[in-house]
């Protein structure tokens, strides 16, 4: 009885140290966050590995829901309401679902976030659908990946790359209006934003006089920041001021030789090369 006492403890300690090791996991999750427009986007999923197999068609079959990764739900989160094809999606957390074809993908924002096998997928909570083509890569990618690449002010897109495809969708939101209202109202206030709005406004090919207005403006408050100096140039040239713009390249450049600034330097030059 005693042995069997000893054995029966000898068997638990084995257990609990195997219970207790630690090894790397087949399809580790990821989080990433991801600055878009005024707030940001972000996804949780997991990411599975090819490992020799033959992914599309096989290990992922065609014309089902996937749960888009492995182990875990696939989750997409939106800071603020964005579009997707022709419908607005409000901000929040959702489930981030695809039915894989070989040609096409249907991409699905659900209201359910803990779906992980076709069977719990309910159509009924479908927020958006949204179709794309399967772009085909002259190589394998060995580790499941989802993005959100092609950054533009307003505009991203989420993209899903593995073996040797990749498909994605874009996603779209409001920034001119948000951005344009802060302007208004902070143009009111004692502390104005001459520099960002001037930058906004020729960035975003508004009125290029007003934005030149606010650059003088800048300049004014700090007159030995270069980089003002440099963007009131750029703008100048933008308005066909080739005369003045050189002006301000060559300030501009002397207030960065002195801050020992090489990178300005050398912008400086270019603008000056190209207004030639």
């Amino acid at each position: 009885m005693k042995r069997l006492f000893i054995t029966a403890i000898a068997a638990c300690t084995l257990l609990i140290g195997e219970a207790q090791l630690k090894t790397p996991a087949p399809s580790p999750t990821t989080t990433i966050k991801q600055d878009f427009g005024l707030s940001s986007i972000e996804l949780s999923y997991s990411r599975p590995g090819k490992k020799d197999r033959v992914i599309f068609g096989d290990l992922v079959p065609y014309g089902k829901v996937w749960r888009t990764g492995a182990n875990q739900a696939t989750t997409i989160t939106f800071e603020s309401d964005v579009t997707i094809g022709d419908k607005k999606v409000v901000a929040g957390k959702y489930g981030l679902l695809t039915i894989p074809e070989k040609k096409e993908w249907t991409f699905i924002i659900s209201k359910q976030t803990n779906v992980t096998s076709p069977s719990a997928y309910k159509e009924d909570q479908d927020v958006v659908r949204v179709k794309a083509n399967v772009m085909e890569l002259p190589f394998s990618i060995e580790t499941f990946s989802i993005g959100i690449d092609d950054i533009k002010t307003n505009t991203c897109t989420i993209s899903i790359v593995w073996d040797n495809i990749y498909v994605g969708f874009s996603v779209s939101t409001d920034v001119d209006s948000k951005v344009m209202a802060q302007i208004d109202q902070m143009m009111n206030k004692d502390t104005k934003p001459y520099f960002n709005a001037a930058m906004y406004y020729m960035e975003n090919g508004k009125d290029m006089n007003q934005a030149l207005t606010w650059f003088d403006k800048a300049v004014e408050a700090q007159p030995t920041a270069f980089w003002i100096h440099h963007q009131r140039a750029n703008c100048l040239a933008k308005l066909g001021k080739k005369a003045d713009a050189k002006k301000a390249a060559e300030k501009s450049k002397e207030l960065a030789t002195t801050a020992k600034n090489d990178d300005y330097v050398k912008l400086n030059e270019k603008l000056l090369a190209e207004l030639k």
